[in-house]
């Protein structure tokens, strides 16, 4: 077995389909998440059920995230997929402040937490870290203001750390757009918007993995979500927000 990899946010989404392709690679498979009986439905679908780990805990919780990182211990650590993150839909001064400030905590700091945190372990075996960004983070989002904040910062932190650690660890930054992954249940974002750029999640993660194998990278999966961040590049802010808070007001 080549080593074990933390995949955050595992319970369904995109960290279904990373687990199964991860496992077929010849990993061992640290599985976390915060629901268990969701995290058990992906343990068991995977081939190798025994093979793998469950760790459930809740990034939003600095304790949570400390308790994790220990339970890490004794591993040897030679990747990290840090896939878990979530939104809240509707005008900022309308959402309670303690879910923005969770939006931040699960969807930026605790992606950079673990990789600090794992990163000498990762570069001791040339690993790899995958980080699930977003097209929301290339630009300002009205009605979701933190998460598109979480996943700018995610994007530029993680294209920073990308360039430092060239060949030494292999560093890929996903920046998928509409994705039929449950998202939009948890944020409250009606399931019909985005329809036109949506891909498929096993689609999204199969361009992450081909991206990982080609010496990583910044990756946009799938012709549609190519075509949207071509669209975010060429229109003017002055445009593109107006057009964004139409299309997202509540």
């Amino acid at each position: 077995m080549k080593g074990s990899v933390l995949i955050t946010g595992a319970s369904g989404g995109f960290g279904l389909f990373f687990a199964k392709a991860l496992e077929k690679e010849g990993y061992r498979l640290l599985l976390h998440g915060r629901d268990e009986a969701r995290l058990k439905l992906v343990h068991d679908v995977l081939e190798h059920p025994e093979r793998h780990r469950l760790l459930l805990s809740e990034l939003s919780a600095r304790k949570d995230l400390e308790l994790l990182l220990e339970r890490l211990q004794g591993e040897k650590m030679v990747g990290l997929v840090n896939n878990a993150g979530f939104g809240v839909w509707g005008g900022f001064e309308c959402r309670e402040s303690v879910a923005q400030l969770d939006v931040l905590r699960v969807d930026l700091l605790a992606p950079v937490t673990l990789a600090h945190a794992l990163l000498p372990q990762l570069k001791s075996h040339h690993g790899f870290m995958i980080n699930v960004s977003s097209l929301a983070g290339e630009t300002p989002l009205p009605y979701m203001s933190t998460y598109g904040a979480a996943k700018a910062g995610v994007t530029f932190w993680s294209e920073a750390i990308r360039a430092e650690l060239k060949d030494v660890v292999t560093v890929v930054t996903v920046a998928p757009g509409p994705s039929p992954t449950g998202f939009r249940d948890i944020s409250g974002m009606p399931r019909e918007q985005g329809g036109l750029f949506s891909v498929a999640p096993d689609r999204v993660v199969d361009a992450a993995m081909q991206s990982l194998a080609a010496g990583g990278g910044y990756c946009v999966p799938g012709w549609r979500h190519r075509l949207l961040w071509c669209l975010q590049k060429i229109t003017p802010r002055f445009l593109a927000l107006p057009i964004m808070a139409r299309y997202l007001r509540p």
